[in-house]
């Protein structure tokens, strides 16, 4: 388990812990009940800290290298049956946003989310969640052909952003975010759309303009990164906490300002602690919503969808 700075009374006590463990293993003193209480302790202070954390912190959290990412959702919450499809049909397969076809609980979805990577390796090839215009031609393709089915359409936004290289900018990274955003808001199918990770800038809305929208507990959602939010107004990454607590980015903070429908409970310390959990978690929440969803005909669910990101867009004087 790797800790962030945050967590280090977490990980000195449960080091304690196996220290115990271990001396009482090797040993015929009975030290059962000093363990119980190093237990004890951790469980408390873990309550301490995850009960109170601040915004840079979910920051953080919410790109813990051992978070589940996209795929390891869409394997874990379909019954057996998740197939990825690639390609855009135009220039290629871009490994950093994935898709494909999986029924939960009977009922066939249409996945589609960005990947991570798990290690060094992967995470250049995935590069790290950052997808580039054919990527976002790869999602749209696979909505489109969910809606031909009549299949409802799940999004799973975990990225940094869109990817910002050349190559990128050169077969029209904006247009494809663009026409996503378009495509969705004219789709005739239900689409559900949760924040698992990060949820920055273009890159998240590209595949986030769902009937409803939720975050997992311990995410951020904004259309810039604390980093470079305190390098533009500071010129420097120093400020990053600063900014992370003005930028009202957090789950709470987007669901007080209407901006979402719901938080999806985590575990206690986060997803990665106990995946299962949030897996669960997420799956009757997706189950619970296209319930609710597919009462609305095709008309009502476009209306729905449109109405709800045009009101973002409201003020009195």
């Amino acid at each position: 388990m790797e800790y962030l700075d945050f967590e280090q009374p977490i990980q000195e006590l449960e080091d304690q812990l196996k220290s115990c463990q271990v001396l009482g293993d090797g040993n015929a003193v009975n030290i059962k009940q000093a363990c119980v209480e190093i237990e004890i302790a951790i469980e408390n202070k873990k309550k301490e800290i995850y009960g109170n954390l601040t915004p840079w912190q979910r920051v953080q959290l919410s790109r813990h290298p051992s978070r589940p990412y996209t795929l390891d959702y869409a394997y874990a919450i379909t019954d057996n049956t998740f197939v990825e499809i690639h390609g855009d049909r135009t220039f290629g397969d871009d490994k950093a946003m994935v898709g494909g076809m999986g029924k939960i609980n009977g009922q066939t979805f249409m996945i589609i989310g960005q990947q991570k990577g798990k290690n060094t390796k992967e995470r250049q090839y995935r590069r790290f969640g950052m997808s580039n215009p054919e990527g976002y031609r790869k999602a749209l393709r696979l909505m489109k052909l969910a809606e031909k089915f009549n299949i409802p359409v799940l999004t799973l936004i975990d990225t940094p952003g869109a990817y910002p290289g050349l190559e990128a900018e050169e077969r029209g990274q904006g247009e494809a975010i663009a026409k996503n955003i378009y495509e969705m808001l004219k789709l005739t199918v239900p689409i559900i759309s949760v924040v698992i990770g990060e949820g920055a800038s273009g890159g998240a809305l590209g595949i986030g303009v769902g009937n409803k929208v939720f975050m997992m507990e311990n995410t951020w959602y904004s259309v810039i990164s604390p980093e470079n939010c305190s390098t533009i107004l500071w010129r420097t990454w120093e400020y990053k906490q600063q900014a992370a607590s003005q930028m009202k980015l957090t789950g709470p903070d987007m669901l007080e300002l209407g901006l979402i429908e719901d938080l999806i409970k985590e575990p206690l310390g986060g997803a990665h602690y106990k995946p299962e959990v949030a897996y669960n978690n997420l799956k009757e929440k997706v189950l619970e919503t296209y319930k609710e969803l597919n009462k609305l005909s095709k008309t009502e669910l476009q209306r729905q969808r449109q109405e709800r990101f045009i009101k973002f867009g409201e003020f009195s004087g």
